[in-house]
């Protein structure tokens, strides 16, 4: 064989080995890639600023680029999972201010983030008017396994997922990872995060006792 033929076989060889390797990880992450293209196609055909909430005040230090929109749709009508594999909807939620992170094993900054979310859920344990909903969406059977180890070391925080990776593009984030939604009682998004923040600071629990005052309940001490 030529030098030439034997050059040509060892970079196919290559990227066997390559394609092997990027296995079910790589589906996703093109699965994500296409999904954020599509969004932002569809995010150019807006330029005009929407008018924020008075929220807004909160959207500093670690929230900076915190959206808080005076528009407050409610939370899609979308089934993800808990970890029996039973159906659950955020309706199931009203009446509670309801923190949902959007989060993959895959993504560095989720799981850079999850320490200050389990602060933020342990800050809040004896109010049941808050809950702090973390959503897996790996989409393997083995992806989400290692998922559920990792909130096995992040207590008290709940585990849940959407192996569709439907959710991140349900949400006003239109696909950014992570993606944190702040809901209010009635299920209202009123407050959206793209990208990592410290949900254990000062701002952030500013931004929650607000939403938790707006109806009378006091924050915790």
């Amino acid at each position: 064989m030529s030098g030439s033929r034997k050059a040509i076989w060892a970079v196919v060889g290559a990227v066997v080995v390559v394609s092997t390797i990027a296995g079910a990880g790589g589906m996703a992450m093109s699965l994500y890639a296409n999904h954020r293209q599509k969004a932002q196609v569809e995010g150019n055909t807006t330029t005009a600023a929407a008018p924020k909430s008075d929220l807004a005040r909160f959207a500093v230090g670690s929230l900076a680029t915190l959206s808080t929109p005076a528009e407050t749709p409610p939370a899609p009508e979308y089934a993800f999972r808990d970890r029996t594999g039973t159906a659950v909807r955020f309706s199931a939620f009203q009446g509670k201010v309801v923190v949902v992170n959007l989060w993959a094993m895959w993504c560095a900054p989720c799981k850079a983030e999850m320490p200050t979310l389990q602060a933020l859920a342990k800050a809040y344990e004896t109010n049941e008017d808050l809950v702090v909903l973390p959503i897996n969406v790996d989409a393997t059977p083995d992806a989400a396994a290692d998922a559920k180890r990792f909130l096995a070391d992040h207590a008290p925080l709940p585990f849940y997922s959407d192996a569709k990776f439907q959710l991140p593009f349900e949400f006003p984030g239109k696909g950014a990872m992570p993606q944190t939604i702040v809901l209010d009682r009635q299920g209202r998004i009123r407050a959206v995060m793209r990208g990592e923040a410290d949900w254990s600071s000062q701002e952030a629990r500013a931004l929650i006792d607000a939403i938790l005052a707006e109806s009378g309940a006091p924050p915790p001490a």
